[in-house]
């Protein structure tokens, strides 16, 4: 047969149409694993693939054609093909081959409306040089049948010609110079060989894939130099007949070469399998070999073998991912559970190990709720799930929260915990990052404790610089108290006795008793050592209450106390004791600040006023020797004073507290002259 001519040779740019459909919209599903499958048929199969390498060595302008067609015969389709993608990075995808239903629906390289519609399609990608180059597929347009296992597993095998056909057809260029040179030798090859062993031969020459000859007495007749450079063996080896697929084979894989060996005589060709050829070196190659007699019943076969080096050191270093990822997973500090859509534990790290109490064999197949999260949460994390999967939202994904876990020994305790979802084909996995903060929570108890005695001895001493105005302040309704005493005696000694006089100082007797008790029961409260209580607090009483208790140090030192207060001033949420301790201790050092002075004009204002909009500012004003410049980064460090017999923590304290209640608190400088303190506290939602 002549060779065809090479202006009119198959051409992949020449097969590219204009306009070709983008790659993003091929679209494919593999849902197979779990029908019922077909018992597998190696005799088709075989024949399809000397089908096929005959085919190819005929003519590479026909090969997907061919193959597009045997993919409908195998597998029975409606519809059968190729889509390769374009040599400009795979932007785009065309179809050079279709055939079946679809055939007389191609135009131009893309396809035309076709009914019916595709009920289900196939799709296999194959690779050159480990790169994706395009698929073959299989489609049905009824429901007369659906593809099963054995249909992938057909397709995987043809893949693997395809991958070879396509390089065939793409080096078609490179190989005219070799074809035109062989032209001579091949005329000659055909006067001799007809039928199937020529082509064979031609096939074996193109060194596409190893490929031998052999007979079942374990002798390699030909081999090409594809084969011989993977085992590194010399033609020469061939020739002396000292080549034998027998003794390429190491011991534990012959008893696999017997069974092919079996197969081969009973059916006339073998399932390709995996296994491993002795070099020459003594160094061993995985390939993956196939085979087939000349003639059912024969004694001689063609081989071909794959070279999977590239293939297993891809899955080693997949295997050694795997394995970087288990331990970075195993060392990290964090507890990490894995669980799949059904709630199911996937994964189990060993500080998951450490944390819940459970070994990873033990963890693994359980239900996430019944192994770590307590009974009273179980339905609410079930419903959670549920909604995840309605809704795409979950309240507590993506984000950090705390929450509490539960032990194997059955006590819980507080973690942080954060959970991913992601979700790979149609599976969704969810990891949940799970950190123990029950120390840092013990330690932020300590802490709080250690700040509220801090507080507590503060404000003692802060009660006692006001030794005088206490006293000052409670001996008003108490003189006020003898006073109407003497006066009720007196008016109860007349004679008739002045019983509306008596009963009028009996009165103001009262009053002045419950002002002292409201005094006491203030001071008592700043005296008073107990746990931070939020309530609604009124700031502008605190701060009248504060003005009554260093009423009598401001007039001692002569200093003029003002106060401007905005009436209806939203209250705050807070600890009102804590609130108090702070205006009192800006206070005290407003009039520590001005109680020097001299000639200059001695003032303390204290001011609230609304900010902003759901902000409450309370500002304390001196006139006093201000802030030293020198001092003003370190105003607020814990133990820093200017005092002789401070101990440089009132600040920081007043800080601490008005930051726990949502605010923040500086200092400024006053003007003309001293020094201003402001704090801002959000305002009581009502």
């Amino acid at each position: 047969m002549p060779e065809p001519e090479l202006e009119k040779d198959f051409s992949l740019e020449g097969s590219m149409p204009e306009g070709a459909a983008p790659l993003e919209s091929i679209v494919c599903t593999e849902e197979l694993h779990r029908r019922p499958s077909r018992p597998p048929d190696f005799e088709k199969e075989n024949r399809a693939l000397v089908a096929l390498v005959t085919a190819l060595s005929d003519s590479a302008s026909t090969i997907f054609q061919t193959l597009a067609e045997t993919i409908l015969n195998v597998t029975k389709c409606d519809s059968a093909g190729l889509s390769l993608l374009t040599p400009d990075g795979g932007k785009r995808y065309y179809w050079p081959a279709i055939a079946g239903m679809l055939a007389p629906h191609l135009g131009g390289g893309t396809l035309m409306p076709v009914v019916p519609a595709a009920e289900e399609c196939l799709l296999v990608p194959f690779y050159v040089d480990g790169k994706a180059v395009g698929t073959i597929w299989g489609i049905m347009h009824s429901d007369r049948r659906r593809f099963d296992s054995e249909d992938e597993r057909i397709l995987n095998s043809l893949g693997q010609f395809a991958s070879v056909a396509y390089r065939t057809v793409a080096s078609v260029d490179n190989l005219k110079v070799q074809i035109a040179a062989r032209e001579t030798a091949e005329a000659e090859l055909r006067e001799r060989a007809t039928g199937l062993e020529a082509r064979v031969r031609r096939l074996i020459d193109a060194n596409l894939m190893g490929i031998f000859t052999w007979n079942l007495e374990g002798r390699i007749v030909e081999a090409n130099e594809t084969f011989l450079k993977m085992v590194q063996w010399g033609r020469e080896d061939v020739g002396s007949a000292g080549m034998r697929w027998t003794d390429l084979t190491p011991e534990q894989w012959r008893a696999r070469d017997e069974l092919a060996v079996a197969d081969l005589k009973a059916a006339g060709a073998m399932q390709p399998y995996r296994k491993e050829y002795f070099r020459k070196d003594g160094s061993r190659v995985p390939v993956l070999v196939g085979a087939t007699l000349f003639e059912e019943g024969g004694n001689d076969g063609v081989a071909f073998a794959l070279d999977l080096s590239e293939q297993e050191r891809a899955e080693e270093a997949f295997r050694r991912v795997e394995e970087q990822a288990r331990a970075i997973v195993d060392s990290a500090l964090d507890a990490v559970v894995a669980m799949d859509a059904e709630g199911i534990i996937t994964d189990w790290n060993k500080q998951a190990e450490e944390t819940f109490g459970w070994t990873r064999p033990e963890a693994l197949g359980r239900r996430m709720s019944d192994t770590i999260i307590p009974a009273q949460y179980r339905l609410s994390h079930e419903r959670g799930l549920k909604h995840f999967f309605k809704t795409g939202e979950g309240p507590v994904l993506n984000r950090r929260i705390e929450i509490t876990a539960l032990r194997r020994d059955g006590t819980e305790f507080p973690v942080e915990l954060a959970i991913t979802p992601l979700k790979s084909g149609d599976t969704w996995t969810f990891s949940s990052f799970i950190r123990d903060i029950t120390a840092p929570r013990q330690a932020q108890e300590d802490l709080r404790k250690a700040q509220a005695e801090l507080a507590h001895v503060n404000r003692v001493m802060t009660m006692g610089e006001l030794t005088a105005s206490i006293a000052h302040e409670v001996n008003q309704p108490l003189a006020a108290i003898l006073a109407s005493g003497d006066s009720c005696t007196a008016w109860l000694g007349n004679e008739p006795p002045n019983l509306d006089r008596a009963r009028a100082a009996l009165g103001r007797i009262t009053q002045a008793a419950t002002q002292a008790s409201e005094i006491v029961q203030r001071l008592r409260a700043l005296f008073r050592k107990t746990t931070s209580l939020t309530t609604s607090v009124d700031v502008n009483a605190v701060i009248e209450d504060t003005i009554s208790l260093v009423h009598h140090e401001t007039q001692r030192h002569n200093i003029f106390l003002r106060t401007e207060l905005t009436r209806g001033a939203p209250s705050v949420s807070g600890d009102r004791v804590q609130l108090q301790q702070v205006i009192l201790n800006l206070a005290m050092n407003g009039i520590e600040s001005v109680a020097g002075l001299d000639n200059e004009p001695k003032r303390l204002m204290i001011r609230s006023t609304l900010s902003n909009p759901g902000e409450l500012l309370v500002s304390v004003e001196d006139t006093g020797v201000g802030i030293d410049a020198e001092h003003a980064d370190r105003l607020f460090a814990p133990f820093f004073t200017t005092k002789p017999q401070g101990i440089g923590m009132g600040l920081p304290i007043c800080r601490s507290i008005i930051e726990a209640h949502g605010g923040r608190l500086w200092a400024a400088k006053n003007e003309p002259r001293g020094a201003a303190f402001h704090f801002i506290l959000p305002a009581r939602a009502e």
